[in-house]
């Protein structure tokens, strides 16, 4: 057993117990109807494998699907070797040897191949269930579009959450209007036939069991009350197809988000707000790899919605690794503000470790949610959250040894974090505490 008497040995028995504990994974992108990868190329094709390829002197043309699903991994590997010391490629050699029986230290262009056939599961009966249970979930969040259907998978296991980025960015587009229309069953023309379908979105999402509402906003959004007067006409031209001016379209960004504040104030869901990025920074890259953050972000511009709403919890994921003192701060004095996980480029040990104390250390214990896997593929979402746990148990053994708390007092703040925090928040609608 270690010593708990050195930090050493603390965070190692605080490893050892967090560790066989299950995970509550509030946000990802899987597709409940193909949560597990059936190849390894969806594994070596996710965006942090191409576009770390990719700086490291991979052409990105390389990184391109291929009708072959052994050619890319093929592509990528010779790569690899130049990527190795990231955290990214720690997952990658973790997935491989949990799931696919691989015993190397590194995956190299002579075992890709190897690799690539263990990985073969598409007439592997049960593989979700498998990659489930040997990950130890207890739920995954999904991210759906405001049209899917929601059906076909269990939504208790795979949980709901309407994805707004569409609504909000994409109204302008007559595409989005169309399938508005469509999905909600209405006519959409003016703001409140607009405001009308909006209600109906929210309505057969929580009927199905949809726990938050998320958006992904860009750096320069700057959200500001409802200005009805101001934004019929903007409303009215995009919903009916009529050319409109930037300003116009903002004006409609505006007010579709405020609507949508409103809907999650009325229907009670957690307002997951992801804020920084900055699109298209760099248009040669890989497919996923273009977009960056943009340190001009501030909360401050989020001012008058937490204030408006002050009933609404709003969860905050920051990009720019350099804005965690701000999301502490704002956690630290608004109630409704709450911190979560480790975002993008900031979801590495090196930013998740300072930026977990100080919210240790500043926020109240039932604020804190510690992590999601943001992941495309349940297979991620073992070794990104055994990253955490590690950063984890090595903080709050610090603390641990500096404030003189007890094992079982720092065990029950992890299952705070890990747990009990993000199960009441984003408990089903009328068992949040």
């Amino acid at each position: 057993m270690p010593r708990t008497d050195s930090p050493a040995g603390a965070g190692a028995e605080i490893l050892a117990e967090i560790s066989r504990w299950p995970i509550f994974d509030p946000h990802t992108h899987i597709d409940p109807h193909r949560p597990a990868a059936r190849r390894f190329d969806e594994i070596l094709g996710y965006h942090y494998y191409t576009e770390l390829a990719h700086s490291a002197g991979m052409p990105a043309e390389l990184a391109l699907p291929a009708h072959d699903p052994h050619t890319r991994p093929r592509r990528i590997a010779p790569y690899l070797e130049r990527i190795d010391t990231t955290v990214q490629y720690s997952w990658l050699v973790e997935i491989a040897r949990v799931f696919h029986g691989f015993d190397g230290e590194r995956i190299t262009p002579e075992n890709v191949d190897h690799i690539v056939t263990a990985a073969e599961k598409e007439h592997a009966h049960g593989w979700d269930d498998e990659v489930w249970t040997r990950s130890n979930l207890e739920a995954v969040f999904l991210t759906n579009e405001f049209d899917d259907p929601l059906e076909g998978w269990d939504t208790a296991r795979y949980v709901p959450c309407l994805r707004v980025d569409d609504l909000v960015l994409k109204l302008h587009l007559p595409i989005t209007v169309d399938r508005l229309r469509r999905s909600s069953g209405l006519e959409v023309s003016d703001r409140p036939s607009l405001v009308a379908a909006l209600g109906v979105i929210f309505d057969r999402f929580v009927a199905r069991g949809a726990r938050a509402c998320a958006i992904s906003l860009p750096h320069d959004f700057a959200p500001r009350p409802a200005e009805p007067a101001r934004e019929v006409t903007p409303v009215r031209k995009v919903l009916q197809g009529a050319e409109t001016r930037g300003d116009e379209r903002e004006d409609v960004r505006q007010a579709v988000f405020w609507t949508i504040a409103q809907l999650c104030a009325d229907h009670k869901l957690p307002f997951d707000l992801m804020i920084g990025p900055s699109r298209d920074v760099y248009p040669a890259g890989v497919s996923g790899g273009r977009d960056l953050f943009d340190r001009r972000a501030s909360l401050h511009d989020y001012r008058k919605l937490f204030n408006h709403f002050s009933s609404s919890q709003f969860i905050v994921s920051t990009l720019a690794p350099d804005a965690a003192a701000e999301l502490v701060a704002y956690s630290w004095i608004f109630p409704n503000v709450l911190p979560m996980g480790h975002w993008w480029y900031s979801n590495i040990p090196a930013f998740i470790e300072p930026d977990l104390r100080a919210r240790i250390q500043a926020i109240p214990k039932v604020k804190l949610l510690g992590y999601y896997s943001d992941a495309y593929k349940l297979e991620f979402i073992l070794p990104k959250f055994n990253m955490y746990r590690r950063v984890l148990a090595g903080v709050l053994a610090r603390e641990m040894a500096d404030r003189s708390w007890s094992l079982d007092q720092t065990l029950q703040l992890a299952k705070l974090i890990l747990l009990e925090n993000p199960r009441r928040v984003f408990a089903p609608r009328g068992a949040r505490g």
